[in-house]
């Protein structure tokens, strides 16, 4: 199930006719985006064999799916952090062929056998797909929900060719990119830079009376590394390489929008999927969908934080492998939080969320005595309906940001799966947590750890 809101959406204020617009789709101009052949369908097999390593180990389980004519798109293997001296094999299957006997021989011969599915509601036993390292962010890059050959009708930039050409020469460049590589670097035309001077302005304004702490202590690095001006839209990959030495954090262009599932794992890998293009020069204080104004002024300073970069990634943790149904909660608390989130600091309620850090009206709105604010509980927020064309009628409040990931931490435990995940930052890569040995390994990584610290500490008192 895909979320029916975008995640990445944007409030702002028309101030045209004085009301409020948005729209859960992103269109962009041009038949440029093709679904891609790889992971859309594909399974992925992980298998140890019950013996001990012997020359030819994996030629013998390959027989079964040629027996079974299941072609497969790619095969790996490496040792495995289950047992010692065992491989553990992967293989990404296609569609096709009888891939359901092979996984009933492969349960019978195998030490370890997980099934990992874009298609999971088969009846094969599998769990959802998901990354198991930041380059597979990769296979589901492309896979677009909502994309065209046009804008939609009332979008302020359908009746505009230039600007539509100029859309599908962005979603180009986030279409072709590959984990690694630079972000490509855009050179903006005159008018798309006043367009960002105008938001730039009006919004830099009220940042010191309506923005949460963290923001405003982090903007003006922003300005100083990333080459935040009102005449001056910034790079994504300068943004990206300064949230890097934050946090850990990186950016990813990304051709339109993706679903919930999608999006929220490239927060477990600490990557967040940005737009690029900026929007309309007619209506400078609206857009119908994210752009670079909400990305980089919204959302990009608080990724430089390292309380709130840990908070979206326990979020983004929590999603993998996870059913249909708590992807659907877990999207929505991203909305009321990483989107609309309110905080309390010194007394007083700040705005945290990138929606409204970037709208110039909703921001000045969600302060006033008129929407509703409740306490931030992600089992209650999680069910909490929202609108997408309107200001929020209602708010949640986090005491603070350390509070809201212990939150999310506990409402994660509720989530039915048979293994636990584990973000390795050495090897960028998830760990699936599924065995004894595993778990006594983690134990005496985390001891030693402590070890450090309780050295640190003693040298500290001396």
């Amino acid at each position: 199930m895909y979320a029916k809101s975008m995640l990445k959406t944007e409030a702002n204020l028309s101030t045209e006719n004085n009301s409020f617009h948005d729209t859960p789709t992103l269109m962009v101009g041009g038949n440029y985006i093709k679904e891609a052949k790889d992971s859309a369908k594909s399974t992925c097999l992980i298998f140890s064999p019950k013996e001990r390593d012997t020359v030819g180990t994996l030629s013998t389980y390959l027989k079964y799916f040629s027996e079974h004519e299941v072609n497969l798109l790619h095969i790996e293997s490496r040792s495995s952090h289950r047992q010692t001296d065992v491989y553990e094999f992967m293989v990404e299957c296609a569609p096709g062929g009888n891939l359901g006997t092979v996984i009933e021989k492969l349960r019978g011969q195998c030490s370890y056998l997980s099934v990992i599915s874009r298609n999971h509601k088969d009846n094969l036993g599998t769990v959802p797909w998901f990354p198991r390292r930041i380059r597979d962010l990769d296979k589901f890059a492309n896979q677009i929900l909502s994309y065209g050959s046009e804008l939609d009708s009332d979008h302020p930039g359908f009746t505009d060719p230039v600007y539509r050409q100029r859309r599908k020469y962005f979603a180009d460049l986030a279409f072709h990119y590959k984990h690694g590589q630079p972000i490509p670097r855009v050179e903006y035309t005159e008018e798309e830079i006043a367009t960002w001077g105008e938001v730039f302005r009006n919004l830099t304004k009220l940042y010191p009376k309506y923005a949460c702490k963290e923001h405003n202590h982090v903007f003006p690095l922003l300005i100083e590394n990333c080459g935040y001006r009102e005449d001056n839209i910034p790079q994504l990959e300068d943004i990206s390489n300064f949230l890097k030495d934050s946090t850990g954090f990186t950016l990813r262009p990304v051709a339109g929008l993706l679903s919930s599932r999608d999006f929220l794992a490239g927060l477990a890998f600490r990557v967040f999927h940005s737009t690029q293009y900026i929007r309309h020069s007619s209506k400078p204080l609206y857009t119908p969908e994210p752009d670079v104004c909400h990305e980089v002024l919204g959302h990009v300073p608080l990724f430089a934080d390292p309380s709130f970069a840990q908070f979206c990634q326990v979020v983004g943790l929590a999603s993998l492998g996870a059913p249909d149904e708590y992807i659907e909660k877990l999207a929505t608390c991203f909305w009321f939080t990483v989107e609309y989130g309110m905080c309390r600091q010194d007394g007083e309620l700040k705005a945290y969320g990138a929606g409204l850090l970037s709208s110039f009206g909703e921001l000045e709105y969600c302060l006033t005595d008129k929407p509703e604010l409740r306490p931030f509980e992600p089992a209650e927020t999680a069910l909490q309906k929202y609108p997408i064309t309107e200001y929020q009628p209602v708010y949640y409040v986090a005491e603070n940001f350390e509070d809201a990931k212990q939150k999310m931490i506990k409402f994660a435990e509720s989530i039915p799966r048979k293994f636990g995940v584990r973000y390795d930052p050495y090897t960028q890569s998830m760990n699936i947590i599924d065995s004894k040995h595993q778990i006594e390994d983690l134990v005496y990584n985390v001891n030693q750890e402590v070890q450090i610290l309780m050295d640190a500490l003693r040298k500290l008192k001396s």
